[in-house]
């Protein structure tokens, strides 16, 4: 079967195509004949290396998520699963392929209007944006601030927020045109990428949601209202500052929250539960699956190029004939 590799760490280029045996379900696990796989930010991270320090080694099959039709099951697996239509977890690898294994614990049956693209542009950045919202206790009514929202994680956040409520979801983005795209998915202010740029955007808010980190990160937790709560969700703009507590220590009086979040510590059936929910909203119209392109399998490394240059708006699927 044709699959990406990780041949060594580096740029886009390191992804080489390469013919791999079949991989067999183990106990516990499917076998899925992949329609799609998503791309997502944590793929360059792992590629480049940035993870390494988390045990990911060269070699290795990039890829965390894939939908389509399980074709085997392993020991003690339900054998009415084979034929369905499915999303599942992969791991830290193993998508960007034309065939997987997954556990059966994170498989999610799809609904019929649901496409395979579709659903891995919403299932890993639906879960990550729906628990991380529940990571801060959003509530009806809260002024939220999305910060880097035009990517996966990002234009759910803003879907979720706005679906729950939220008096005020302002964004930060880096064009005019992505803030317009932004506003049709319920975005109420845009601001460009240092948090100005509106006027008549809230001074505060109650949550803040992170994607991108790094050196300017200290400057929106100030943008917290007191009682705030900020939870970063990524570092696509690398780390924060290593004397970044020196800005929470100086609003101690304000209370306010500062929180990482990681799908890792929500359990498979409670992700199951709220990927179910996420798809039948889907199913529904309520809402929308961002697809920025769907480009075939042996063509992963572009698609790498296009998330690093910042051209993705949504998510990037794969696919193969």
């Amino acid at each position: 079967m044709k699959a990406v590799q990780v041949k060594a760490f580096g740029g886009p280029e390191v992804l080489t195509v390469v013919d791999l045996p079949a991989p067999r379900p183990a106990a516990g696990q499917v076998l899925i004949e992949t329609e799609a796989a998503g791309v997502g930010g944590v793929d360059t991270l792992l590629r480049s290396g940035a993870l390494a320090d988390f045990g990911y080694e060269p070699g290795r099959v990039l890829g965390n998520e894939v939908a389509g039709v399980v074709s085997a099951v392993g020991d003690g697996v339900d054998a009415s699963w084979v034929g369905r239509r499915v999303w599942a977890f992969t791991g830290m690898d193993g998508g960007y392929a034309e065939q997987v294994v997954a556990s059966a614990e994170t498989l999610v049956p799809l609904p019929a209007g649901v496409s395979a693209v579709d659903a891995v542009t919403l299932g890993t950045s639906g879960t990550v944006a729906h628990f991380a919202l529940r990571h801060v206790h959003f509530a009806r009514g809260e002024r939220v601030l999305v910060r880097g929202a035009a990517g996966g994680i990002g234009v759910l956040t803003v879907q979720l927020a706005a679906r729950g409520g939220a008096a005020a979801v302002a964004v930060t983005t880096s064009s005019a045109e992505r803030g317009e795209r932004l506003r049709e998915l319920g975005a109420t202010h845009v601001l460009d990428r240092a948090g100005g740029g509106a006027a008549d955007a809230p001074a505060s808010y109650d949550v803040i949601v992170d994607i991108v980190a790094g050196a300017d990160l200290p400057s929106f937790f100030a943008r917290l209202a007191p009682k705030g709560r900020m939870v970063v969700v990524g570092a696509m703009g690398g780390w924060p500052p290593a004397d970044f507590g020196k800005e929470m220590i100086a609003s101690f009086q304000k209370s306010m929250t500062f929180a990482t979040f990681s799908a890792d510590t929500v359990s498979a059936p409670d992700q199951r539960a709220a990927l179910a929910d996420l798809f039948a909203a889907a199913d529904r119209g309520e809402v929308k699956a961002v697809v920025h392109e769907v480009l075939p399998l042996a063509q992963a490394a572009e698609a790498h190029q296009k998330m690093e240059a910042g051209e993705v708006f949504g998510r990037i699927a794969l696919t193969h004939d």
